[in-house]
């Protein structure tokens, strides 16, 4: 009877994920198709046909050259480095001072963190639109690069995890040789928390990379588009070419998933470190 019971449990658990797994790869596979059908074609098979060519490879030369994906990945690329490498920075530096010090207001900007994730960030956009073109960086990159800067909760306290592995004793021993605490960030703090760095560089960057309400909104400028507004002008109010946006969505993806694939481990080691401290 227990063989039994445990056996469809099994059967349950293999189930319930080989249907996660379609739900997710399907939509995968329909856009992988559609971005080799002709117009013609697109119109008149399913979704899940197989496309009449695997050669046809018009679409992906219109997304890239018409669509302007060069520099796209160029405009996108640039704000990502300098916006990412901020938020890290601000980050590490939040989770040390949290975690190594002990202050009245402590908890206070821990609190302030988890109410500022709990505010829809679509009700604050005509205030932060007002103080961005106050400042003169409206159709500027500067404008999502001060947006993606911010830091988060989630950051800090995987920042924060990794740092409460690190034993005091290695501050405490540098400064006793005369170290300041700016220098054992440096030198001691930061590069022990690579693992974690790398985690939020993977989150933080797949999620500036996919956005594209900031750079539509904040960028309207020609020249200034990103790779999730850079097929936006094959989207029109009487059609549009949606197997050219299909191409353009595979060569998107590309970046993202050799990113995740080479760092991946480094992923599951930021959720899970310290969770069975």
């Amino acid at each position: 009877m227990l063989k039994v019971k445990y056996g469809l449990l099994s059967l349950c658990k293999y189930l319930s994920l080989l249907l996660g797994v379609f739900a997710t790869v399907t939509p995968i596979v329909v856009v992988f198709f559609a971005s080799f059908k002709t117009s013609e074609e697109y119109g008149q098979s399913g979704a899940l046909a197989l496309p009449e060519s695997f050669m046809n490879l018009a679409n992906y030369k219109k997304a890239f050259v018409d669509g302007h994906m060069l520099l796209g990945f160029f405009n996108t690329f640039f704000i990502l480095i300098i916006s990412i490498g901020g938020a890290i920075l601000i980050g590490t530096m939040v989770a040390y001072v949290l975690s190594r010090f002990q202050f009245k207001a402590r908890h206070l900007i821990l609190g302030a963190f988890l109410i500022a994730t709990l505010i829809p960030g679509v009700t604050t956009q005509v205030a932060t639109f007002q103080i961005i073109n106050k400042l003169g960086f409206y159709n500027t990159r500067i404008a999502p690069i001060l947006l993606y800067m911010g830091t988060d909760i989630i950051s800090v306290y995987i920042f924060m995890q990794f740092m409460d592995s690190i034993s005091v004793s290695l501050d405490e021993s540098a400064m006793l040789d005369g170290a300041s605490y700016l220098t054992i960030y440096r030198k001691i703090i930061f590069p022990l928390l690579k693992p974690a760095i790398t985690t939020v560089l993977i989150i933080k960057g797949v999620a500036s990379y996919n956005n594209f309400y900031i750079p539509f909104l904040y960028m309207p400028k020609k020249g200034l588009q990103v790779v999730s507004t850079a097929l936006f002008k094959f989207k029109g109010p009487y059609g549009s070419q949606w197997e050219v946006i299909c191409a353009g969505i595979i060569l998107a993806i590309i970046p993202t998933l050799i990113l995740f694939l080479s760092l991946q481990k480094y992923v599951y080691n930021g959720f899970t470190r310290g969770a069975v401290k």
